[in-house]
């Protein structure tokens, strides 16, 4: 790979990184003041998160199954309002036994 085309994607990324950014302040230059607007914009940077995540759940471990199964344990423990830390072991130790048991 040439060195022109890793500094041009590099410069791609860096300019699309920063009009994401200051796009958003030329427009709302004042205070939004609609209440719809204000909950939707406060829950764009959730959505996006989990728009880039969920799929790379799937085809992150080796059979489909273990990556549902993590999946689903990761959901109930979230359900039962466990923490972050224990959500996320409890995902991986579903994924990983059903890894060793064959599945």
């Amino acid at each position: 790979m040439k060195i022109s085309y890793i500094l041009i994607g590099i410069a791609v990324m860096a300019g699309v990184t920063y009009l994401i950014r200051m796009i958003p302040m030329v427009f709302f230059r004042k205070k939004i003041e609609s209440v719809w607007l204000q909950s939707f914009l406060y829950y764009v940077p959730y959505a996006v998160l989990t728009a880039m995540t969920f799929p790379a759940v799937f085809s992150s471990t080796g059979s489909t199954l273990s990556a549902i199964i993590g999946c689903g344990a990761a959901l109930i423990l979230a359900f039962f309002e466990r923490s972050l830390l224990i959500v996320a072991v409890g995902a991986a130790a579903a994924a990983f036994i059903v890894q060793i048991l064959g599945f």
